[in-house]
């Protein structure tokens, strides 16, 4: 039996010739239009990751007073931006056409690139000048609730569960291709080449931020050229205007916002904070527990672990294209109920077992000399491998197996994605017909809030407590989002559902 719906209507790569409207040109432009939108969710996920492997490096080679510290801050820089930024385009794109917060956005993001390709440029506070960068790239990022309003308005209530899961395809792809474009530009090397009437420094560290870049333009391009505002009801009828309030429209906007179910509202973004909350701890979590558990070095556990969150990304996009047709057959939150199951279960057996202890790596700090049981090194040059006996948990832990790490991923690789679409598309649904610009905002915001808390606790409790307690509490964590899925079960469905337009 075939996994996809006869009846989906929701093309990714081309348009759906056995629709009723597959030969009208509005139609085609609508669809033209939303992929524009897959396109640009898809460079807000590169433009975070392209140059994320190689952040860490450049900061110590334009500005050598930074710290591990200081790279925290960094990489939440991001998250920041993009949280203080959705609220405020989705409200432009609200009460003017979604053009116009998008160009801006995608030029920001531009504009940010290319000051973090100059950023060892100045004498001075280099690393300032990269924190500043990152965070106006984020900020641009904010517009991924413009687009997500966009797609919602301009998708059917049939077609919006498949419309969220290509989109979502398209941010994994981007997760994917961007660790790998900087792994393909690597080989221009640090020392690179200078464009001198540009006094540019092309190098491994700067061009990837100047590709993110060029795609911003190509971006930008696409929205001016291909873009149009399109809006339908929930029956996929075309409706004048999309995100912005016409007068026609004031009446019936009044109505949504007086009658619309803000309990549900709450919780789901109640419920997406949870969701990027763990996700955000699992991306952190991954290169040092690994190399405390198997004794990798840098080297290795950024190789090891690139190539599994690709095997992650690519599984994620299977997953959406199941969860796709699972929607259709079981409806969106038993989907997002099983994977809140899944992921429960990936932590779980993530969880120390058994009688078998990690490698300890001793330290001798006076003599800067290495020992890892039994073997002492004096050569500064070797690097330490293990659990650092820093980590008190370290002595008295068991060891994770290298099958439950493996296990682990393939799990939460199969439950996040799940949570991640049907966790925005419920939203979309229950907000129904108003323009969901600013409400999309605060979702992407409650998201990059977690993005920037998540790396921040688990990086506390797993070296203070280890990752027994790190894991258990996330396992509460998810019990939490369980619970309050199931006590709103019954008030997450559809507007149109709620006041009896549509039978679920």
């Amino acid at each position: 039996m075939s996994l996809i719906d006869p009846d989906d209507t929701t093309p990714l790569l081309r348009d759906d010739a056995s629709s009723d409207d597959s030969q009208d040109e509005d139609y085609r432009s609508r669809w033209r239009s939303i992929r524009v939108m897959y396109f640009t969710m898809f460079l807000s996920s590169v433009g975070f990751t392209i140059v994320i492997t190689s952040l860490w490096p450049y900061l110590q080679k334009v500005d050598s007073s930074a710290d591990a510290s200081f790279l925290g801050w960094m990489v939440a820089a991001y998250s920041l931006g993009q949280m203080v930024a959705s609220p405020l385009f989705g409200l432009w794109s609200n009460h003017r056409p979604c053009r116009e917060s998008l160009v801006c956005s995608i030029f920001i993001n531009l504009a940010a690139n290319i000051y973090y390709a100059y950023a060892y440029l100045p004498k001075t506070n280099n690393k300032y000048h990269m924190l500043m960068s990152r965070a106006f790239v984020g900020f641009g990022a904010g517009n991924v609730a413009v687009v997500r309003s966009y797609v919602a308005g301009a998708t059917s209530l049939k077609e919006r569960t498949g419309a969220m899961a290509n989109m979502s395809a398209c941010q994994a792809l981007g997760f994917i291709l961007g660790p790998a474009l900087q792994a393909c530009l690597s080989f221009i090397g640090e020392n690179g080449v200078t464009v001198k009437f540009l006094d540019l420094l092309l190098n491994m560290y700067t061009t990837p931020a100047l590709l993110a870049a060029a795609f911003g333009l190509v971006n930008i391009l696409l929205v001016l050229l291909v873009l149009k505002e399109h809006c339908v009801n929930e029956d996929g009828k075309h409706i004048r205007s999309i995100n912005y309030t016409s007068e026609e429209r004031v009446d019936v906007l009044d109505e949504c916002v007086e009658t619309m179910d803000q309990v549900a509202v709450v919780t789901s973004n109640v419920l997406f904070f949870i969701v990027m909350f763990i996700f955000a701890v699992f991306e952190t979590i991954a290169t040092p527990l690994s190399m405390d558990m198997f004794a990798w070095t840098r080297k290795e556990a950024v190789l090891y672990n690139g190539i599994i969150m690709v095997g992650i990304g690519f599984q994620s996009i299977l997953v959406f294209l199941v969860v796709k047709a699972a929607a259709l057959k079981f409806g969106d939150r038993p989907v997002l109920l099983a994977g809140f199951f899944i992921i429960f279960c990936g932590f779980i057996v993530l969880l120390p077992w058994g009688n078998h202890f990690p490698k300890i790596q001793w330290a001798d700090l006076k003599n800067n000399s290495l020992a890892s049981q039994g073997t002492l090194f004096s050569n500064g040059t070797v690097e330490p491998t293990g659990c650092p006996y820093e980590q008190t948990w370290c002595q008295y832990t068991p060891a994770i197996y290298l099958a439950q790490y493996i296990s682990s991923d393939f799990l939460i690789g199969v439950g996040y994605p799940a949570c991640n679409v049907m966790s925005y598309t419920l939203y979309s649904k229950i907000l129904g017909p108003k323009p969901q610009g600013v409400y999309m905002g605060w979702l992407t915001a409650s998201g990059s809030g977690a993005r920037t808390l998540g790396p921040v606790f688990v990086s506390h409790v797993y070296t203070l407590l280890g990752p027994r307690w790190a894991f258990s509490l996330i396992c509460g964590m998810v019990v939490v989002g369980v619970i309050l899925l199931i006590s709103a079960y019954h008030r997450l469905i559809a507007f149109s559902v709620r006041h009896g337009r549509i039978v679920e």
